[in-house]
């Protein structure tokens, strides 16, 4: 099941302050930040979408804006943490002003804080529109993006004095990008409201019509009476077979605690020993060391002193190989019923890929399962009772990005099981593995 998009308690400081903004004076002129960013399925007609997002993923969102481009999306906002309607999109005016770069990591220092936006591949993250209002945490947030290659920009204070970085001047980006502003999200609107009015009142004529014609105008028939033997129908327990997605670790659970073993794992570094790939099926991680110099007392040294709680570990036969399993944090169960037809999930996974330059491969899974306590009775009903067939759309792909980043990218999709996740330490890459169930 989709978690809802929450001002978590890190959002507020003890005293019950909020830590992060809603806006940046420039020139005079209010610029909405901190927007939670979605991508846009449906440019043509996207209201719909709006609305969804606002009833499910950020609960009591009434703003929002749309940014064009090769990659629509959409901001959503909650007006009582400070927002007005009609208040410029700061986002939309910096990309739009830096068009030419694609993927791109900023902070800007401003009065109110300092202001951090990341966009990939023309996509403006899900949290990489966010107004801190501390230096500290502004620039942890910067130095982790820094370790995902291939930025197009890196823009940060001179005063930080990080490599490869340039200060650019947020007057001036800001004045020349494109001014849209927020509106709110209405339920009906325009040729929508005024069709939704018209069938209304063509209903509501038809039903007085039928009822004036069923008191005054339609002559009374007397019912004829037909004596029926009543037929004797013998009940037939059904116990219906339980659903895979009634009962789903949770996603966003799983990849947090692939990220944290493998940051873990990838700690442990003993002198003349690489770790090899990291393997993550929800229960625990995997992975092995090679023995390149030193001696297998360093790298047994090594894992005491992690402080880590493994389930397991040994050496090969050789001792130039040491394979180790850590047991991962405990997760709750979903329940995540599907939403979408096959062919609508797989068109809304591959625009989204697309949009974002990267390979996803989909394949469809078909299983019939059948129940374990046998249904009580005899004939087609019992017999369909004890089994059913589920259908679900498998997807594998290669990302730089940890599962952090993807979090909330996968989980706005309901029906969805990760399976397994590994990370190469070698060349940085993360492979992630999993299904989303169809109607």
């Amino acid at each position: 099941m989709l978690e809802d998009a929450k001002l978590l308690d890190e959002d507020y400081d003890d005293a019950g302050r909020r830590t992060w903004g809603t806006s940046i004076n420039i020139d005079g002129v209010n610029y909405a930040t901190s927007l939670f960013w979605q991508p846009l399925q449906n440019s043509g007609d996207y209201f719909q979408e709006v609305e969804e997002a606002s009833n499910s993923i950020l609960e009591g969102a009434d703003l929002f804006c749309i940014k064009g481009g090769k990659a629509p999306q959409f901001g959503i906002c909650v007006s009582h943490e400070g927002y007005k309607n009609g208040e410029t999109v700061a986002a939309v005016a910096l990309v739009t002003a830096l068009s030419n770069a694609s993927s791109f990591v900023a902070v800007f220092k401003t009065r109110e804080g300092w202001w951090y936006i990341c966009v990939r591949n023309d996509i403006i993250l899900s949290d990489g529109d966010m107004l801190f209002l501390t230096e500290d945490e502004a620039k942890n947030q910067f130095l982790s993006m820094m370790a995902v290659p291939d930025w197009g920009r890196k823009i940060a204070p001179k005063e930080w004095g990080v490599e490869d970085t340039e200060e650019l001047e947020l007057e001036e980006l800001i004045s020349r990008g494109a001014k849209i502003k927020l509106q709110k999200i209405k339920g009906l609107r325009g040729s929508k409201l005024i069709m939704v009015v018209a069938i209304s009142a063509v209903v509501g004529l038809w039903l007085v019509s039928s009822l004036i014609d069923k008191l005054f105008l339609t002559p009374v028939k007397r019912p004829v009476v037909v004596p029926v033997r009543p037929k004797v129908v013998q009940q037939v327990e059904v116990k219906e077979v339980p659903k895979p997605w009634e009962s789903i670790k949770s996603p966003k659970q799983f990849m947090a605690n692939c990220n944290e073993g493998a940051n873990q794992l990838v700690g442990i570094m003993p002198p003349g020993w690489v770790i090899g790939q990291i393997s993550c099926t929800g229960t625990s991680a995997a992975t092995s060391w090679r023995r390149e110099i030193g001696t297998m007392e360093w790298m047994e040294e090594a894992l005491k002193s992690s402080g880590l709680a493994f389930s397991g570990y040994s050496f090969d036969p050789t001792g130039n190989s040491l394979s180790a399993t850590l047991p991962l944090k405990a997760m709750e169960t979903l329940t995540s019923p599907p939403e979408k037809s096959m062919t609508d999930l797989r068109n809304a996974i591959n625009n989204e890929f697309q949009s974002m330059g990267l390979q996803v491969s989909l394949a469809e899974e078909s299983q019939t399962i059948k129940s374990s306590a046998p249904a009580a009775g005899k004939g087609p009903a019992a017999q369909a009772a004890r089994s059913v067939t589920v259908r679900a759309l498998k997807f594998t792909f290669n990302s730089p990005h940890n599962p952090s980043v993807w979090a909330d990218m996968l989980t706005k999709y309901s029906g969805l099981e990760i399976r397994m996740i590994t990370y190469s330490p070698v060349n940085n890459t993360w492979h992630y593995e999993g299904a989303i169930y169809v109607l």
